[in-house]
């Protein structure tokens, strides 16, 4: 079952590995990430990074729709992260089971602006963001689960 899908270019840190598996319950991580299966040395991180007690599961993100479809997730309380708005569009278009995104940390870079503390879209994003609110996936900023949710529709 999937608990939260997140986007936070940071993947797994403080925050995802404190605060958002112990608030989900959670008992695994999907990182759905084509550059991250590039990238041995951030592998690594991120498997240091995970609580002791989750699973941790890195796929690109064919092979993560792939799982997600097929069934072979449902025995987990899934906590699925993504890179970029770009890398969850890229899974929402292969799967049907992502019906809400939480935007975490995205971080500040040319051309991009905010729509809230440490979340930073360009127009690319924003394209998809509206295209996945259109087709009724809901989609709001909250970086940890003490603040307040809040509907990205209202920040955009």
């Amino acid at each position: 079952m999937i608990k939260l899908v997140r986007v936070d270019h940071r993947l797994v840190h403080g925050q995802v590995s404190f605060a958002w598996t112990k608030f989900l319950d959670s008992d695994c991580i999907l990182i759905a990430s084509d550059a991250l299966m590039n990238d041995s040395l951030k592998m690594s991180a991120m498997r240091m990074a995970k609580p002791a007690d989750v699973k941790l599961v890195m796929k690109n993100i064919e092979d993560s729709a792939m799982n997600l479809n097929s069934g072979a997730t449902d025995k987990y309380k899934l906590l699925i992260l993504c890179e970029s708005v770009r890398d969850v569009y890229r899974l929402v278009q292969k799967t049907s089971c992502i019906q809400q995104i939480n935007l975490g940390g995205m971080k500040n870079q040319e051309g991009r602006r905010a729509i809230s503390k440490a979340v930073y879209v360009d127009d690319a994003d924003i394209e998809m963001i509206q295209e996945m609110l259109h087709s009724g996936i809901k989609i709001s900023v909250q970086l940890v689960p003490d603040d307040k949710e809040v509907d990205v529709e209202k920040l955009l």
